[in-house]
Formats: C-alpha cells, sequence, structure tokens
C-alpha cells in the first residue's frame, strides 16, 4: 500500500499525515492493524478511571465544555469545591477494584496556580495516597508552571494530561481565554519534568478534515511522541455554544485513531469521551485500528459513560485484556516506569533520545515490515 509512511520519528510532514488521513478507510484500518501488532499487543487494552475532584467554575471559556462560568447559568453546572482527599482516595479503591490500573484526576481550573495552597498541596497528596496503591495516577488540571510540574513529579504522579483539541489554525475558534502556546509551554514543563505527556483532542467541534490531520500531526511532531493519545468524540452538552453540533460517526473516529496509530506507532491511543453511543462493532474496529486503552466507569467529569459491565462482556466478546500498570511505555517518560525504576530514574538525571525519532526507533526490520 501506498497511503503516506510508516515511520516511527518525531518529523512527519502535512503531506504525509493527509495522505494517511486520506486512505480508503479499509486500506487505512488495515495498515494501521499492521503497525499495531509490529509495536503493540493488540489484545492487550488498558482501563482507565476519571474523576472530577473539582467540578464548574473554569474562568476559560472552551466552547464544548460544561464546566465552564461563561455559561453556567445556560448548562446549570455550579461551581463545586475541591473534593477532600479521602472520598477521592476511596473512589480510586473502588477503581482499582473493579479492574481500571490508571485513576485520573480532572480539576475545572485555568491551572494551580489561581487556588492556594493548601488546595495545591490536598491535590499532590491525593497523587501520593493513589499512586501507593499501585496504580498509574494521571492529572489534568489546567496549565502547569515548570516548578509545579516538578512538584506533581516528586508527588508520584505518571502522567499529565492536557489535550491540544484540535489544531492550532481551528484553535481560536474554540476558545479565546488562551493560547495554543500555552498549551505547548505546560507539556514543555510536563515533559521536562520527567512527566509522561498525555496529550490528544477532540473531534465533531465543527472542524474540517484538514484541521483533524493538523491536530495529528502537532501531535506527532511534537519533540517526543506522547505517551497518550486520547481521542475524543463530541459530547454536545446542553447550554454550551456547541450544544446543537452534531457529533462525528464512529467511522470518522475509526479514521482519526487509525492515522494517530500509524504516524506514532508506539503511542497509547485512547477511545476516550463518546462511546456511548457506539456499537460493539464500531469499538472493535477502533481497537482493531489502534485504540488500545478505554475510560470505563459511568461518568467522564460530567457527562455520561458506558458501564463497566458492559465494557466488561464487551472484553470478553473481542477477546481483550485489561493491561496491567506499569506494563512497558516505549514513549513514556521515567514517571511510567515501576516504583523501582521510577526511583532509580529520579536519583539520575531525565535523559532524552536523539535524532529524529526522539530515541524511539523501531528497528529497520520493523519498519520494513509496516511499509511493505
Amino acid at each position: 500500500m501506498g497511503h503516506g509512511v510508516t515511520r516511527d520519528c518525531t518529523c512527519h510532514r502535512r503531506d504525509e499525515v493527509t495522505d494517511v488521513y486520506n486512505a480508503p478507510l479499509l486500506d487505512l484500518v488495515y495498515k494501521a492493524a499492521t503497525v499495531h501488532r509490529i509495536y503493540n499487543d493488540p489484545s492487550m487494552v488498558q482501563r482507565c478511571t476519571l474523576l472530577s475532584i473539582k467540578t464548574g467554575g473554569c474562568p476559560e471559556n472552551c466552547s464544548y465544555c460544561s464546566q465552564s462560568s461563561h455559561w453556567s447559568d445556560e448548562t446549570g453546572l455550579k461551581a463545586e469545591k475541591l473534593m477532600d482527599l479521602e472520598p477521592v482516595y476511596e473512589a480510586a479503591l473502588r477503581a482499582k477494584e473493579s479492574g481500571s490500573t490508571r485513576f485520573c484526576m480532572g480539576a475545572a481550573w485555568r491551572g494551580p496556580s489561581q487556588v492556594g495552597p493548601r488546595q495545591w498541596d490536598r491535590v499532590l497528596e491525593m497523587v501520593r495516597r493513589i499512586r501507593g496503591l499501585g496504580m498509574e495516577v494521571c492529572t489534568t488540571l489546567g496549565m502547569l508552571t515548570p516548578e509545579q510540574a516538578r512538584e506533581l513529579r516528586e508527588a508520584g504522579l505518571t502522567a499529565y494530561n492536557h489535550n491540544l483539541d484540535t489544531s492550532p489554525e481551528y484553535y481560536g475558534k474554540i476558545t479565546t481565554t488562551r493560547k495554543y502556546e500555552d498549551r505547548l509551554s505546560t507539556l514543555a514543563a510536563v515533559r521536562d519534568a520527567g512527566i509522561s505527556v498525555c496529550a490528544g483532542g477532540i473531534i465533531g467541534l465543527g472542524e474540517e478534515d484538514q484541521d483533524r490531520v493538523g491536530l495529528l500531526l502537532q501531535l506527532a511532531t511534537l519533540p517526543e511522541h506522547p505517551e497518550s493519545v486520547p481521542i475524543n468524540r463530541l459530547v454536545a452538552v446542553k447550554g454550551t455554544p456547541l450544544q446543537d453540533q452534531e457529533a462525528p460517526s464512529g467511522l470518522d473516529l475509526v479514521r482519526c485513531i487509525a492515522t494517530a496509530r500509524i504516524v506514532m506507532p508506539r503511542t497509547v491511543v485512547r477511545l476516550s469521551a463518546g462511546r456511548l453511543d457506539l456499537s460493539s462493532a464500531e469499538q472493535a474496529l477502533a481497537f482493531m485500528a489502534g485504540a488500545n486503552s478505554i475510560f470505563d466507569g459511568d461518568k467522564l467529569l460530567t457527562t455520561p459513560n458506558n458501564d463497566r459491565n458492559e465494557d466488561s462482556k464487551m472484553f470478553d466478546l473481542l477477546g481483550l485484556r485489561s493491561r496491567p500498570a506499569f506494563l512497558n511505555y516505549p514513549s513514556g517518560n521515567d514517571s511510567s516506569r515501576d516504583f523501582e525504576a521510577a526511583a532509580a530514574a529520579g536519583a539520575s538525571s531525565h535523559s532524552h533520545g536523539s535524532g529524529c525519532c526522539g530515541g524511539g526507533c523501531g528497528s529497520k526490520q520493523q519498519q520494513q515490515q509496516a511499509t511493505a
């Protein structure tokens, strides 16, 4: 097949990613499935749980988000205080007992700089306590300073989620309270602190195909590929500016997942928001195309999500296995390793790879197989 390229590098060109994205869907899925099987175990899918630890009252004006204070009257979502430590810890315990191996916490902040030291210390303690359960821990707290990133790393954070949402060109139509460069600066602070980067986007914001290509190109040409790339399908919320936006199809989602898998072959591609009305067949095609993570539990921050029992049945039907915590993350940072490895890494300086692949190149034989 001659549709685009298969290189484990951070040097892709727009025309290359465009060629991959625009390939006939069945050809695209076949190629993505081939790449997926070279670099990953296709039967291994991670189950993650996401909890909103501080809901509503966000000063940003992201047009898809129900938590923005700009339209709280329309959505009816009231700002809540930061949760106490124990209820969050108990939620993590329940998630672990239900099979999740990564626990993610989200706060509707512009960033930790807007809150006092006691709230920030509480979040750091949440990270420490949940990491002590043997779970991977991820947070999404808005924009970070380098010092805040270092404090999260010292607390034991595995990954930090900071989605780019869409292409640089379309970003100004989604939010005006921050710039794309702000997002990239936070990702740089996270990466430099030795924390694994989790960064993806949302499809269905009114963007064109070229914007989806632009998002994937931006992610694939970061200094290092993200450990994780969540691909979200818009869940339109009443009262937000995008309340009447039609959700993209399941096949649109599959196309984005397959493209992400080909241009970032070692990254964990997370099938995220918007699964609720997808059939098992559509989700199966997404897993075939390279998705290897889901979020389970009945809610993703403020929107409904798939039932855990239904997900378990789907795993059995498709022959999928749950990914253990701290299984090797080829695109992860030091923080994605287990306790012993993380302790050893913390004793030495964080090292990055060199060359176009950021140290993550596959063997020549693997690349030949993938492009055959």
